[in-house]
């Protein structure tokens, strides 16, 4: 009886491997292929245009006295003066105590409530999909349109909040931006309501990336929910708490809510180094860019000191 020969199994070719290898010659044609750069030869000059050469422009101009109304000198390479003078700038010290104030009102508090909320979120088990557009909307709007909505909460006379105040039996009620001890939390307050969605997002996927599996067996040992949240959910978020607080390292140096609000006032208390910078390289005297990009560069270095701390504590 004739037999049928079959070929050896070591003898084929594996066909996950023979994929594997035309999948490896596609992607090396691909990389060889000069027509790709081409194509993301405008993306990368974007790039170039409106993020490198800004950053090394400032860089380059923070070591000269670039004074925008004398064109003549703009380039006058000055050394360290700039950052001599910014050591005895009583202003500047100020403006950065004032910054770093308003950074311990907003961020603490930001990261605890996104913390909370985003823990509340994924307890729900139907509609979680509206409380997160719900927390999320404020992020959406223009800067500018929220904290002109919050100008006129804080109305002395007809803002919503005073006028509810007065309803429930208050006579005098806070002059919240026009008082120097009011101001800056009302503007932190109103800062926070702003920022507080995104992080709130973040938190959110770190929790659903937690196996429940966990959260299970610490039920069957008797954890209560604070329990799970303080033993569980915080340390397995680390990672996203590193990246939530490297996020909101911008309100360091932020500058939007005292242009629209206060203008720095009153009596300087809400004068943070962002506004104090841009008052120097746009309002003041002869524009002095260059004093302005030196301050700018000390508090991008500090803001990176930071975040250098952050991304070790979270390896650790």
């Amino acid at each position: 009886m004739a037999t049928q020969t079959t070929e050896p199994l070591s003898g084929r070719r594996d066909p996950a491997a023979l994929w594997r290898g035309m999948r490896a010659r596609r992607g090396d044609r691909i990389r060889n292929n000069p027509l790709g750069y081409l194509f993301i030869a405008p993306a990368m000059l974007l790039y170039v245009v409106f993020n490198i050469w800004p950053i090394v422009r400032g860089l380059l101009m923070a070591f000269t006295d670039y004074r925008f109304i004398y064109p003549d000198s703009r380039w006058d390479f000055i050394g360290v003066e700039n950052f001599v003078e910014m050591w005895d700038d009583r202003a500047a010290h100020d403006a950065f105590w004032i910054a770093f104030k308003y950074f311990l009102m907003v961020v603490p508090i930001t990261i605890v409530l996104a913390l909370l909320v985003a823990i509340l979120i994924s307890r729900v088990r139907h509609g979680s999909a509206f409380y997160r557009w719900v927390v999320y909307l404020p992020s959406i709007l223009p800067v500018a349109v929220s904290f002109l909505m919050f100008r006129e909460m804080y109305g002395l006379k007809f803002g919503f909040i005073n006028t509810n105040l007065r309803n429930w039996g208050v006579e005098n009620p806070p002059n919240w931006l026009g008082d120097a001890v009011t101001a800056l939390p009302s503007i932190a307050a109103a800062h926070i309501w702003i920022l507080f969605g995104f992080p709130t997002l973040l938190f959110l996927i770190g929790i659903y990336n937690i196996s429940q599996e966990i959260y299970e067996a610490a039920s069957l040992d008797g954890a209560n929910g604070v329990q799970q949240a303080i033993h569980i959910t915080v340390p397995l978020l680390k990672p996203t708490f590193a990246l939530v607080a490297v996020l909101l390292l911008g309100v360091l140096g932020t500058t939007d809510p005292m242009l629209i609000l206060t203008q720095g006032g009153p009596q300087k208390s809400t004068h943070t180094i962002g506004f104090h910078l841009y008052q120097i390289a746009f309002q003041l005297g002869d524009l002095r860019l260059g004093y302005a990009a030196a301050l700018s560069l000390v508090l991008g270095l500090l803001s990176a000191a930071v975040a250098a701390l952050v991304f070790r504590w979270s390896r650790s």
